[in-house]
C-alpha cells in the first residue's frame, strides 16, 4: 500500500502561507489540504479559493480541498478554477450527492465524500462509481488540534471492506484518508485500521522553530518511519 500526509495548512502560520506550504512539500509531504470553513456548515471561518489560487504556484503537489460549507455546489468550480485537484465535501451539504460528485469531476477534479465521526457510511453505498477518495473525520470538524476519536477505527475497518470489495468488483482504486489527531504515535495504528492517506495539522506544522525552514523535516521522517512498521 502506498501512503501519502497531507498537512493541514489550517495549523500553518498565515502570515507566510506560500513559504510553509513550499517548505512542506520539500521536507517530504505528498499532498496539501485545504481546510475551507463556512461559520454556517461547521462553527468556524476560514480560507477561500482566492487563498487556493495564491498558494497553487507555491508547489505542483496535489491540493485536497475539504469543503465544510453548504450549500456546496455553487463554490465547487471556483476552487477548480483556484487549481483544485481533490474536492471533498460532506454528503448532509448537497441535496443531490450524486449531482455534486459529478459536478466536481466534470470541473476536472477528483471528487470524494466526507464523513463526521456520526456520519454513516451507508451514503457512500450508491456512487461508489463516482468516488475517487472517502476521508473519515477522526473530530469533529471545525477546529484544529483536537484529540483522535478512537471510535474511527472500527468505522475504517468498515470502509476499507466496502473499498475493497468494490475494488475487486469493479478495478477502480478509492483511496481512504483520515483526518483529525493524527500524529507519530497512532498513526500505524491508522494505518493497520486501512486508511492509506493522512491529513495532519498541529502534528506537522506545530513542530520546531518557525524561523527554521528545515523543521518540518523530523516529523515527517518519523510519521514515515512509523507508516513503514506497517
Amino acid at each position: 500500500m502506498t501512503f501519502r500526509i497531507a498537512p493541514s495548512i489550517l495549523s500553518a502560520n498565515f502570515a507566510k502561507l506560500g513559504e510553509e506550504v513550499a517548505n512542506v512539500i520539500a521536507s517530504g509531504a505528498d499532498w496539501v489540504h485545504f481546510d475551507v470553513m463556512d461559520n454556517h456548515y461547521v462553527p468556524n471561518l476560514t480560507i477561500g479559493p482566492l487563498v487556493c489560487e495564491a498558494i497553487r504556484p507555491c508547489t505542483t503537489a496535489p491540493i485536497d480541498v475539504h469543503l465544510m460549507v453548504k450549500p456546496v455546489d455553487r463554490i465547487v468550480p471556483d476552487f477548480a478554477k483556484a487549481g483544485a485537484n481533490i474536492i471533498t465535501f460532506h454528503p448532509e451539504a448537497s441535496d443531490h450527492v450524486d449531482r455534486t460528485l459529478g459536478l466536481i469531476r466534470d470541473s476536472g477534479c477528483q471528487a470524494g465524500l466526507v464523513f463526521n465521526p456520526a456520519t454513516p457510511l451507508t451514503w457512500m453505498d450508491h456512487v461508489m462509481d463516482k468516488l475517487d477518495v472517502v476521508l473519515l473525520m477522526s473530530v469533529n470538524p471545525g477546529f484544529g488540534g483536537q484529540s483522535f476519536i478512537p471510535g474511527t477505527l472500527d468505522k475504517l475497518r468498515e470502509a476499507r471492506a466496502k473499498i475493497d470489495a468494490y475494488t475487486a468488483r469493479s478495478g477502480r482504486t478509492i483511496l481512504l484518508e483520515v483526518d483529525g489527531g493524527v500524529k507519530v504515535d497512532n498513526i500505524a495504528e491508522i494505518a493497520r485500521a486501512g486508511a492509506d492517506t493522512f491529513v495532519a495539522g498541529s502534528a506537522v506544522f506545530g513542530a520546531g522553530k518557525d524561523s527554521d525552514p528545515q523543521r518540518y523535516n523530523s516529523v515527517l521522517a518519523n510519521l514515515r518511519t512509523a507508516l513503514a512498521g506497517v
